[in-house]
């Protein structure tokens, strides 16, 4: 197939996703977007956000559509010359449903169940493809064993990591670190990515996420100064401290301005990975040889 037809077939296919998904999150069940036990009868009960086709719908096509376009690119020899249609079925299937765990994490602060258990079925389906294929990472001569082994290694370990980081957090410091959300997530795209590439996903999601914090941590501290002005300036300093407190208490969580999900990074380094998995293996490969991990 010629690579310019393989990148029409991209973008269309980019295209279709985005649209496909920006409907289908106007059509889940309200409970799959809050938190865990919050019903409707709740007093800080707030109908969950969806997407609309503008930004959140552009931003999904255009995210699928680079990233269609970016597997053609950087894995045309290893899944389309070669021909492993699986993985390209992987790719074609999560992507999707990373943009998803985005959006949700974003709107409502929450990531589905639902869509970690399809990420996990999508990382059987990745092993799979590794055993049926071959896997990038393995040579020919590797056991079979070995590369089930990598999947479900960097599942535990990552998802570990999680529960390990939100544990610790809610025993000595009294508030949540990291959400089970984010430790399901982590476990199931850990069946995707592997041991070797769980390395590159945290990498992407915490550089990305310092990214994003920078502004973030400048705009609180352009609003509390604000506030102490406010306070300073007020006729009765007490009451109008308590009256931003009363004001901060009253804005839902999922909507706190100093709040950072980091799912959509975690997704966002699990995306990364896959769609340029054949050239972090061409980058990584001395290295391996040099570690003797490359079995």
């Amino acid at each position: 197939m010629n690579i310019v037809h393989c990148f029409i077939i991209a973008v269309v296919a980019g295209i279709a996703a985005g649209a496909l998904i920006t409907w289908l999150f106007g059509k889940f069940p309200d409970k799959w977007l809050q938190d865990y036990g919050v019903t409707p009868q709740d007093p800080d009960y707030r109908p969950s956000k969806r997407m609309r086709p503008f930004p959140e719908g552009l931003i999904a096509v255009l995210f699928c559509v680079i990233c269609y376009c970016v597997t053609v690119y950087f894995c045309r020899d290893e899944y389309i010359y070669a021909f492993r249609p699986l993985h390209l079925l992987v790719i074609f299937l999560v992507i999707p449903v990373l943009m998803l765990v985005m959006m949700a994490d974003k709107l409502n602060r929450i990531i589905p169940d639902q869509f970690s258990i399809y990420i996990a079925a999508c990382g059987v389906l990745s092993v799979v493809a590794d055993l049926v294929e071959g896997a990038v990472w393995f040579s020919p001569d590797a056991k079979w064993w070995v590369i089930i082994l990598n999947k479900v290694i960097a599942s535990v370990v990552g998802g570990g990591v999680i529960w390990l980081i939100g544990f610790l957090s809610i025993t000595f410091l009294g508030r949540e670190g990291m959400g089970m959300g984010d430790m399901r997530l982590l476990f199931a795209t850990g069946l995707i990515t592997g041991c070797y590439g769980l390395v590159v996903l945290v990498y992407v999601s915490i550089f990305s996420a310092v990214i994003f914090a920078i502004p973030l941590l400048i705009r609180k501290r352009k609003r509390i100064a604000a506030e102490k002005k406010r306070i300073a300036e007020a006729e009765d300093p007490r009451a109008e401290k308590l009256l931003i407190q009363r004001e901060k208490a009253k804005i839902h969580f999922a909507e706190d301005p100093d709040y950072m999900a980091f799912g959509p990074f975690l997704a966002l380094g699990c995306a990364v990975f896959i769609i340029m998995e054949p050239f972090f293996f061409q980058k990584m490969f001395q290295t391996l040889m040099l570690l003797g991990v490359y079995f």
